[in-house]
Order: structure tokens, then C-alpha cells, then sequence
């Protein structure tokens, strides 16, 4: 991991141009991951771009430098990048930019920066640790191997991925490197408050309202030992909700006692659903499941993205 970490900042170091890339649809973990990496891009003096292929997250936004995000993707042929940082994906698809790297007419290096299992290994530079609770913390190993200063921002950024990805340290994420890291980011100045601020308290009533609709429909298939529900279109439109309002259902599911794993399946208007599975059992690997239907992602927490609509039947609901 070491020699990997300072090939990277060496790598960086002498880039004329870098882009940061945070994958599509983009999380806690993702964002908070390139606004640390832009920070300390800023304080060598390099270079960058901060992009992402959908919508910034609002919920992010007490972020440092995420105001400078770019969604839009002509970016690619008004400007050339000799280096690109790919982050918190297992793959350039999910990041959402297979398709803009593939019709580049140059080929820079590309650098890799994840903690999903299921990672391809798609970079020049691959840093890619499984046994990390987010890609910050994988970052945060990265800043150590190269001996490089953590200042308030830069912890703030890294303890924000770490806190979302493990839910406030109480999903099975929350392992004993992601506690020590997570005190260290405090002595470096981390702001929780903040963190906990936008993170935690962040529901409005509509949103909740969904919730109750959601968890009504609440399903469990005795013969996979898995409790599933949806979320339609007709419900988004119902409730003026967007994926910010939903975030957070899926990791309540994995609360759930009486099945080893949650399942939520979401309706999205390009004609996909998506799934979202979790689980605590020891012996369930949902990362494998996910594989399985073209996803990928944690051991306990993955996902996957298939074509179809939802209907419900007398049976229950399904994917037609």
C-alpha cells in the first residue's frame, strides 16, 4: 500500500493537469473524498477540476471547494487532462464516465481510489484497500504513507466519508481501524457538529412521509430469508421527493431482525430500477448478489442497477 500511495502523490506532484472524478448520483463518501484531494491539490499548488457525471448532493454542500464541482460533460472536449483521479468507484461505468474516457483522443493516467471489494483494478494507480470503512479512510492511509499534514478541511472531508459510509459508526463498516481513524480526524480538527449537522438531522417531513409509505409495504420472501419494499415513480412525483429525501431507507432496513437481508428497489425515469441490499449476517455476502445482476459493492452493503419497471400483483411486487 505504501509504495502504491507515494507512486500516487508522485504522480499527482508532477501533473500539470488533474481531474477529479466523484462517481455519478454521488454520496457522502465520494464527494467528501475529491474535496479532500482538492485541498491538498490547492496547498501544493496543482492544477485541478472537480467533476461529476449527475447532480452535486446538497446535503454536502458545508463540503470545502464543493461549490467548484463541474456536471457538465462537454468539460471533456473544452479541456485536457494529463491526469485523472477516480474515486470512491468500482469502475469507470459506475462513476459515470466510461463512455467520455473511452472517446478521449489522448490517454492519461488514470489513478484509483476505492474501498469496494468488487473493484476492477481499471487505473495506471490503483489504491484500492476492502478492509477500509469509506474511500476517505483509504485516503487518510494515503496522507500517512506520504507524511503529508492533516489541516482542519482535510479532516472535516475525510471524517465526513467515514461517517457516512458507516452510518455514524453503527453499521458493520464500523470496524476498529475506522474508530482510531476517526479519533485521529478529531485531534486533527475534524468538525463533528458540522459533520452531524447537515448529516443527521437532515429530514424534512415530506421525506418521512415517503418513509411511512415505504416501510407499509414492507415484504418478507421466507424462502431467500430477505424483507424488500419499493419506492415508485408514481411516489417521487407524489411527494416531490428526489434521491436526497431517500437516502438513509435502505441502511434503516438493514435494522430489520427477522430477515438476513434487506432489499430496496427503486424506480428511477430512465426506465431502471435500482436495488439496494444490506445485511449484518456473518455469513451473507450481498456484495456477491449484487455482482451477480451487473452491481457490485460491500460484503454488507451493495447494489446493482437492472431495466424494468415495477408492478405490483396479487403476489406482490415485481420487475416486469
Amino acid at each position: 500500500m505504501h509504495h502504491t500511495a507515494q507512486q500516487i502523490n508522485s504522480a499527482l506532484k508532477q501533473a500539470e493537469h488533474v481531474l477529479i472524478i466523484s462517481h455519478k448520483n454521488p454520496d457522502g463518501d465520494t464527494l467528501s473524498s475529491a474535496c479532500a484531494l482538492m485541498q491538498y491539490l490547492r496547498t501544493i499548488e496543482i492544477t485541478h477540476t472537480a467533476f461529476c457525471a449527475t447532480a452535486i448532493n446538497p446535503l454536502m454542500r458545508f463540503l470545502p471547494h464543493i461549490e467548484y464541482f463541474v456536471t457538465d460533460h462537454a468539460l471533456f472536449e473544452r479541456m485536457q487532462f494529463d491526469t485523472i483521479v477516480v474515486l470512491d468507484s468500482g469502475d469507470l461505468a459506475y462513476a459515470g464516465v466510461a463512455h467520455l474516457l473511452s472517446a478521449l483522443s489522448y490517454e492519461p493516467t488514470i489513478i484509483n481510489i476505492d474501498h469496494h471489494i468488487t473493484n476492477t483494478r481499471y487505473g495506471n494507480h490503483n489504491l484500492v484497500i476492502p478492509d477500509a470503512a469509506s474511500t476517505t479512510e483509504v485516503l487518510y492511509r494515503f496522507f500517512k504513507a506520504n507524511h503529508i499534514a492533516l489541516d482542519t478541511h482535510i479532516a472535516t472531508c475525510l471524517m465526513t466519508g467515514l461517517i457516512t459510509d458507516t452510518d455514524h459508526f453503527s453499521n458493520p463498516a464500523t470496524s476498529a481501524s475506522a474508530l482510531q481513524t476517526g479519533a485521529d480526524l478529531l485531534r486533527a480538527g475534524a468538525n463533528l457538529n458540522l459533520i452531524r449537522g447537515w448529516t443527521l438531522r437532515n429530514h424534512s417531513i415530506k421525506s418521512l412521509k415517503l418513509w411511512g409509505r415505504v416501510f407499509s409495504r414492507l415484504t418478507k420472501n421466507p424462502e431467500h430469508d430477505m424483507a424488500y419494499t419499493v419506492i415508485t415513480l408514481e411516489d417521487q412525483k407524489e411527494f416531490s421527493i428526489t434521491d436526497k429525501d431517500m437516502e438513509g431507507i435502505a441502511n434503516f432496513l438493514n435494522t430489520i431482525g427477522e430477515a438476513k437481508i434487506a432489499l430496496l428497489l427503486k424506480e428511477q425515469e430512465n426506465g431502471t430500477i435500482k436495488g439496494s441490499f444490506r445485511t449484518t449476517a456473518d455469513e451473507v455476502d450481498v456484495a456477491a448478489l449484487a455482482k451477480s445482476l451487473g452491481g457490485g459493492g460491500h460484503k454488507k452493503a451493495a447494489g446493482f442497477t437492472v431495466p424494468g419497471r415495477l408492478e405490483e400483483s396479487s403476489t406482490g411486487w415485481r420487475i416486469v
